[in-house]
């Protein structure tokens, strides 16, 4: 018997609490892992609160990411002992997810841990801080150098957020954060954000085109922020959208793009492909100062993660929260 957080709904009603589990809860899949850590994702919130249908197969093990150690594989890459790191894929949605401890998932769909990581390390970073390093690699591709001018994060004490201030300040961009919390502009100048403004001046609808500012943008709230992150890039600049905490419209025209050369990029984390997780995961131990995670990192247990994710949803959250599936 192992521990996890079920998801479940009959006869129209949700519940979300851990329970004891055996092997034959677990799904198909040709490796189990010893879960030694979860986190808790925007996703997770919205699947664990029930305030999205994130979730499309009941019973749910949530949990979209995890790392552990292989305790059986019969599939041909990995071996009992090897450490892994999961990332998306449709676990806790379709799929029996990771925080448990216990998981069931496919071969193909995992990342060797890096060395400069531990397992708690590579869920402080999870798919929010993955996510961020696919931003960063697509800005890269685009042709966004350092010293091209300012790089604004918006949602810049959530996940995304955080490690993608962490990573642009290391790579030698200036980074600006936007964020409704003023209160935390001690701990985003920390991370490496050399300015940091109000949420406010971008939430609001705003001109189709405003003043040009950014050379480039880490976006992960959607709607009228994206929209005005967009209508102040500067001409050639790009944006990378990966979030909808805002909401999921777009309430914008095509004048920046079509006046100024603006590119909106957008990047998925849920299916990348995995020579490109492979990448970002690469890239993050190389370009991540781990010493930073403990700085925006909290730990909690299993029993903890239903209470954690209201608090996710209601923008209580800084930073990064890690799941200690054995407590």
């Amino acid at each position: 018997m192992f521990s996890a957080l079920v998801l479940d709904k009959s006869d129209g009603s949700f519940s979300a609490g851990v329970r004891e589990v055996d092997d034959s809860f677990l799904p198909d899949g040709d490796v189990t892992i010893a879960v030694d850590y979860s986190t808790l994702n925007y996703k997770d919130g919205l699947a664990i609160t029930n305030r999205s249908p994130v979730v499309r197969s009941w019973p749910m093990v949530a949990g979209i990411d995890g790392a552990g150690t292989v305790t059986q594989s019969t599939h041909a890459a990995w071996k009992a002992g090897d450490q892994v790191v999961h990332n998306g894929w449709g676990v806790g949605e379709t799929h029996k997810g990771c925080l448990a401890a216990k998981a069931r998932l496919k071969g193909d769909w995992l990342v060797r841990l890096p060395a400069a990581f531990t397992s708690r390390q590579a869920m402080a970073i999870g798919t929010a801080g993955y996510t961020a390093m696919l931003c960063v690699l697509a800005l890269e591709r685009y042709g966004v150098k350092p010293g091209d001018g300012e790089v604004l994060v918006t949602g810049a004490t959530g996940g995304v957020g955080s490690v993608a201030i962490a990573l642009l300040a290391r790579l030698g961009h200036k980074v600006t954060a936007a964020t409704g919390k003023a209160s935390e502009a001690d701990y985003l100048k920390k991370l490496g954000a050399q300015g940091v403004i109000d949420r406010t001046e971008l939430a609001a609808p705003g001109k189709p085109l405003q003043k040009e500012r950014w050379a480039a943008v880490v976006d992960a709230v959607g709607s009228h922020t994206l929209a005005n992150a967009c209508a102040q890039t500067r001409y050639g600049g790009a944006v990378a959208a990966c979030g909808l905490a805002q909401g999921l419209d777009l309430p914008a025209t095509v004048m920046p793009f079509i006046l100024r050369s603006v590119a909106l990029l957008g990047v998925d984390s849920v299916m990348a492909p995995i020579e490109r997780r492979r990448e970002a995961w690469t890239r993050l131990a190389r370009d991540l100062d781990p010493a930073l995670l403990a700085t925006m990192t909290r730990e909690i247990g299993l029993n903890e993660a239903v209470a954690a994710a209201e608090e996710l949803m209601a923008g209580k959250v800084r930073g990064r929260i890690v799941v200690k599936t054995g407590r």
